[in-house]
């Protein structure tokens, strides 16, 4: 099992009433897996995935990541972990407007210390496996949106992770850039990626091989149609 979560909770305040984000969220992931969290707006799929992502922390319950409890870091191991076992998609690309694609994709290298002969052969081997390997030098104004996100997808893989996190990926494209990057997602999945995508659309969560539902902070199995 790479990660498991067991009775997670997030609760904030609200001035003085207390909001219940998520309630009791159990989800264990194997290594391999291509799973998909569902849910429409304000369910607490992007708290939970925060959480995956040690960005956040409950308020009770239990994170194991690759054997390990996650909830006992201190923010230092935090950042290591999220800097050498989580790669980060997002709906935005926050790739740097002056910075070409290469030196996107090398910059959590730089933050790992790697020097820039290694990061540079580790940062184009990561944009040819996207299809970019003949694009290494644009920045991203020359890039369509689909590349851009590509480009996105190399920097979150050049370290290779164990997991692959994806908030809404392809929620900024069209639908054919949309179902490349979904195609690249599955090529990913197929050479060992554990990728856990966050998406409130059933055509993209059908991509995965596992769906699962968050909805009022509450995670089930299943696809939206059977809940």
């Amino acid at each position: 099992m790479i990660l498991e979560l067991n009775h997670i909770y997030k609760d904030y305040m609200q001035g003085n009433m207390e909001v219940h984000i998520l309630k009791d969220v159990c989800l264990s992931v194997e290594k391999g897996e291509y799973l998909a969290i569902m849910g429409p707006s304000g369910s607490g799929k992007t708290t939970l995935m925060n959480i995956i992502g040690c960005l956040d922390k409950p308020t009770s319950g239990s994170y194991s990541l690759n054997g390990e409890d996650v909830l006992s870091y201190s923010d230092n191991e935090l950042s290591d972990t999220r800097l050498y076992n989580i790669g980060f998609v997002f709906q935005s690309f926050h790739l740097l407007p002056k910075q070409s694609a290469l030196e996107n994709v090398y910059l959590p290298l730089i933050y790992a210390g790697v020097s820039k002969k290694e990061r540079t052969e580790l940062a184009t081997e990561a944009l040819e496996r996207v299809g970019l390997g003949d694009r290494l030098n644009f920045q991203p104004t020359q890039l369509s949106g689909g590349q851009q996100q590509r480009v996105a997808i190399a920097r979150a893989i050049v370290n290779h992770p164990a997991i692959l996190l994806a908030d809404e990926p392809t929620g900024a494209l069209d639908s054919q850039s949309g179902e490349q990057v979904m195609e690249l997602f599955q090529k990913l999945n197929d050479e060992g990626i554990t990728i856990i995508m966050i998406t409130h659309d059933a055509d993209i969560a059908a991509h995965a091989k596992r769906q699962a539902i968050i909805r009022d902070g509450i995670l089930t199995e299943g696809r939206e149609d059977e809940a």
